[in-house]
């Protein structure tokens, strides 16, 4: 049967993997929702202090910069899984079967290739921050209230790292769908009509 996101489900071990690893993907997707919450509170804080009292809140920019990769980077691999991210699918849209398995794991490839390459070089730039030896473990801090930066650099390379997770189950799903003709494990391209009517049931289900 096909989930709300149109990502197909059977009791083979590549879909139990899956669904394994979208249980991590929401979560760290809660925790960037989260982030995105606490900023809001954070400026209202900061407006309401300035405004009566004339005391915003310090180390703002601070806190926000220490939010951002959890904003930017954590929610990456869940809406890669569900199929969410803006992409061109004038050419792919029109591929069907094998065609399309193809086209999709030359493509998610090379976004693995790249994912990989990003692990190591945000890996390595949180080692030049991160620093037994140092003061709060930091070589650099923020620049207003001193907030050590390496936790917020180490989350770059932790989501990252999910996401190639993810982009190796795909890999794996088009391979089985290249050798099968079916797949699972990976999110189907629906028309307008198919959109409007998942969106229709999700509209039921809240009701």
């Amino acid at each position: 049967m096909a989930s709300a996101s149109l990502v197909l489900r059977d009791r083979s071990t590549l879909s139990k993997l899956d669904v394994a690893l979208l249980r991590l993907e929401t979560f760290l997707a809660l925790l960037s929702g989260l982030a995105v919450f606490s900023l809001m509170v954070l400026a209202v804080v900061s407006v309401s202090g300035r405004n009566l009292v004339n005391a915003p809140l310090p180390g703002y920019v601070d806190w926000i910069e220490q939010a951002m990769p959890l904003i930017a980077f954590m929610g990456i691999a869940y809406v890669m899984r569900e199929g969410a991210h803006i992409r061109m699918d004038i050419l792919v849209g029109r591929l069907r079967g094998r065609a399309l398995y193809t086209a999709e794991l030359i493509t998610t490839l090379a976004v693995l290739l790249l994912m990989i390459l990003l692990v190591w070089g945000t890996w390595a730039h949180f080692g030049r921050s991160f620093d037994f030896g140092s003061p709060m473990w930091s070589r650099d801090s923020s620049m207003d209230i001193a907030l050590p930066i390496w936790p917020a650099k180490l989350l770059a390379p932790v989501a990252f790292f999910v996401l190639c997770l993810r982009l190796c189950l795909q890999v794996w799903a088009y391979i089985r769908g290249l050798v099968t003709g079916q797949t699972v494990a990976i999110p189907l391209i629906a028309d307008a009509a198919k959109q409007a009517q998942m969106e229709a049931d999700q509209l039921k289900e809240q009701n």
